[in-house]
């Protein structure tokens, strides 16, 4: 039947019978920013693959309790005969964002990170919430 799957796909992957990475790739398949989230007693490791990204491309900024990792790229290519002529040029330039609540008491000051081989370690220290202090109300009596 040529009528669209309902899980998704489109109508050339069922007339084609093709997989769908054949001539496109979603985002969730590069691997850019995939994310894994560890924890031990004294920290939250936050490792996100970010490959083919430049260190100085990388930002991670912390605001309202939200740790908001923001990564840009740009790349040009040129392939040229041995004239010099230009047979093939390319290029791609994109941001990508992703963001992550670890509370007010973090600061700045406590999060170490380190840029490897294309994957982003973030080592968020945890903070045991200080209970609020009832602060005592009293009615002001005249008389």
């Amino acid at each position: 039947m040529f009528m669209p799957s309902i899980f998704g796909d489109t109508f050339n992957d069922d007339f084609f019978n093709m997989p769908k990475d054949f001539y496109y790739k979603s985002p969730s398949t590069t691997g850019l920013m995939q994310t894994d989230i560890t924890e031990n007693d004294e920290a939250y490791t936050v490792s996100m693959n970010l490959p083919g990204v430049n260190k100085e491309d990388i930002k991670a900024e912390l605001k309202d309790g939200y740790l908001t990792v923001t990564a840009t790229t740009s790349k040009k290519k040129e392939d040229k005969d041995s004239r010099g002529r230009v047979l093939r040029s390319e290029r791609y330039s994109g941001s990508c964002k992703r963001s992550f609540y670890v509370g007010k008491d973090v600061t700045e000051e406590d999060i170490k990170g380190k840029y490897t081989d294309g994957v982003l370690t973030l080592i968020i220290p945890k903070h045991e919430e200080k209970p609020k202090v009832e602060e005592k109300k009293y009615i002001n009596i005249e008389g």
